[in-house]
């Protein structure tokens, strides 16, 4: 008889091929998915693979949708590592988004400051956002799975009554978005890209200095005890609370920046939430799921989601693909993620 056998130890490796596995697999449900509406898996997964790997402008591409995903998915890497479920990043983001814009349209920063005082703002945004999420939870006992994603909805609440309402840009007829941001609080992109050069500098920055923080520095130590056993943590004195507000805000900021990277170098405005943010929120969880907690991967694991998203578009613009045919494959990356995760405890054995 077939039966899981607990493994005594699961090293770094294993979780490595688990992880691999179950994108195989994935892709190889993605198939069925695309047999079933008449398309080719072969020609599908070539179109993917040519036109976001193949040529310039595909490149461009997944580099773009990969530098959000790269911001977001490192600050979630620590919350889940702390047992904090912060699924309210797409919420953050929209935050960062709000601060960002309020700072660039309103506030009388000098040129040479203002791109800093976009990101800075930006991550308050975002982690002031997060940190209702973690207050609710220590001080109400409110699961903060359900506050995160409920705080989604509030977020893009705000940001619409903003643009169409008191920020509504002055000379706009018949749309809702803000006056273009001034050109001192637009980011520099590289050449024929909208792929913001800080934007990218920033998340591959912060992704190393935050792995670091995690493997070598005390707070990181902290960080990951309160995550593997919260009952020892208490014990030694480790301040559950104090960790917890710091992780939000961390999180909740990196959520933040992307959301800043977003309107002050590719839209230049504030606008309606879909167009700030293409679901980067929900995708970002994808990115720290499969780098096993560690910062510095969500570097490799945001490309790998870069080209699933503007693969997608491929498929929907060559192949005639439904316009969800990117949410169905990532949620079934999201669905083996989810179930391989026995996997990096248990064997099989009889």
């Amino acid at each position: 008889m077939i039966r899981f056998v607990q493994l005594s130890s699961s090293g770094p490796y294993r979780s490595l091929w688990v992880s691999l596995g179950a994108i195989v697999v994935s892709l190889l449900i993605a198939a069925v998915v695309f047999a079933a509406y008449g398309v080719s898996p072969v020609t599908a997964y070539g179109a993917m693979f040519s036109g976001t790997l193949l040529e310039p402008q595909g490149r461009a591409e997944v580099l773009r949708r990969a530098v959000p995903l790269l911001l977001t998915g490192t600050g979630l890497t620590l919350a889940f590592r702390a047992q904090f479920f912060n699924i309210g990043a797409e919420g953050q983001i929209l935050l960062g988004a709000v601060f960002a814009g309020g700072t660039a349209l309103f506030l009388p920063v000098p040129a040479a400051l203002m791109v800093p005082a976009v990101f800075i703002a930006g991550f308050i945004g975002g982690g002031l956002w997060a940190l209702i999420a973690a207050w609710l939870r220590i001080r109400l006992r409110v699961n903060e799975i359900l506050s995160t994603l409920m705080l989604n909805y509030i977020a893009a609440s705000i940001v619409i009554y903003l643009i169409a309402g008191p920020w509504k840009g002055k000379n706009v007829r018949g749309f809702i978005y803000t006056d273009d941001f001034p050109a001192s609080a637009q980011l520099s992109t590289f050449s024929g890209t909208q792929v913001g050069i800080a934007t990218l500098v920033v998340g591959v920055v912060a992704a190393v200095a935050l792995q670091l923080l995690l493997s070598r520095s005390t707070r990181g130590f902290e960080l990951r005890v309160v995550g593997e056993n919260p009952g020892a943590a208490r014990y030694a004195g480790i301040s559950t609370t104090r960790v917890l507000l710091l992780v939000a805000l961390v999180t909740g900021g990196m959520a933040g920046l992307a959301g800043a990277g977003e309107v002050a170098g590719i839209q230049h405005k504030l606008l309606e939430p879909s167009q700030i943010s293409l679901g980067y929120g929900f995708t970002a969880i994808i990115v720290a799921w499969l780098a096993r907690g560690n910062p510095a991967l969500c570097i490799v694991t945001s490309l790998l989601m870069g080209v699933i998203l503007a693969g997608g578009d491929v498929l929907k613009i060559n192949l005639n693909m439904p316009f969800r045919i990117t949410d169905v494959f990532s949620g079934i990356i999201l669905m083996t993620l989810i179930a391989s995760e026995v996997f990096v405890r248990y064997r099989l054995g009889r």
